[in-house]
């Protein structure tokens, strides 16, 4: 079973590119949506986090408003932050993973906001960058409520530039041509990467035969 990751800069399109996979049977794994079961009632996260960030439990969760105030632009927060989720992620994503093997799946596609920055991309057979151009990009994530112009470009301060981001990656879907335009690159790509799959199976061999940023 091939291990996918799906990556890109805030508003660029990667919810809705994550959904076009699973229009073509790929089981989906979302980190983000993981780490909101873990911070909602009942979560594994709540006390840890409530624990070493005094406050940001609101009514037996954790407010994620509150817990970014606690560590937007401090490295340190962050860096406690991590050390307490990602283990439990981890734990979340080998049931997904155990699943999917169940179910016959020849790959699966971990959307991860953060895979370069968190060295998680040394860990994918494959890796897909969602872009779109910088002023669309701006635009969009605009759009979404409480959004600033200084939340955004504090958010972007902790992000791997995107044209790094398509510099490594071993494919692109680009958002910014059209909805129909990046279905058609996702379905370009899975059926490369299972044409690749049944040429020479095996974990890595991605890597081998695609030239990164294609």
């Amino acid at each position: 079973m091939r291990i996918i990751g799906l990556t890109g800069s805030i508003g660029m399109g990667k919810s809705t590119t994550a959904a076009m996979f699973r229009e073509h049977g790929i089981p989906v794994y979302d980190a983000d949506a993981a780490v909101h079961d873990l911070y909602d009632v009942g979560g594994a996260a709540v006390a840890p986090v409530g624990e070493a960030f005094p406050g940001v439990v609101q009514g037996g969760a954790v407010d994620r408003e509150l817990l970014r105030q606690q560590v937007l632009g401090d490295p340190e927060a962050l860096k406690r932050l991590n050390a307490i989720v990602h283990p439990l992620v981890g734990l979340d994503r080998q049931t997904f993973f155990a699943d999917a093997q169940a179910k016959g799946a020849d790959m699966v596609v971990l959307d991860i906001p953060l895979l370069y920055e968190t060295g998680g991309d040394a860990r994918m057979d494959a890796v897909v960058v969602v872009s779109a151009p910088a002023e669309m990009q701006r635009e969009r994530v605009l759009a979404r409520p409480g959004m600033t112009p200084e939340r955004l470009d504090a958010i972007l301060a902790q992000q791997i530039a995107d044209a790094e981001k398509r510099a490594r990656a071993h494919y692109v879907v680009d958002t910014g041509r059209g909805l129909d335009h990046a279905r058609s690159e996702v379905t370009e790509i899975v059926n490369a990467l299972r044409a690749r799959a049944d040429a020479a199976p095996g974990p890595g061999s991605v890597e081998a035969q695609t030239e990164p940023g294609h």
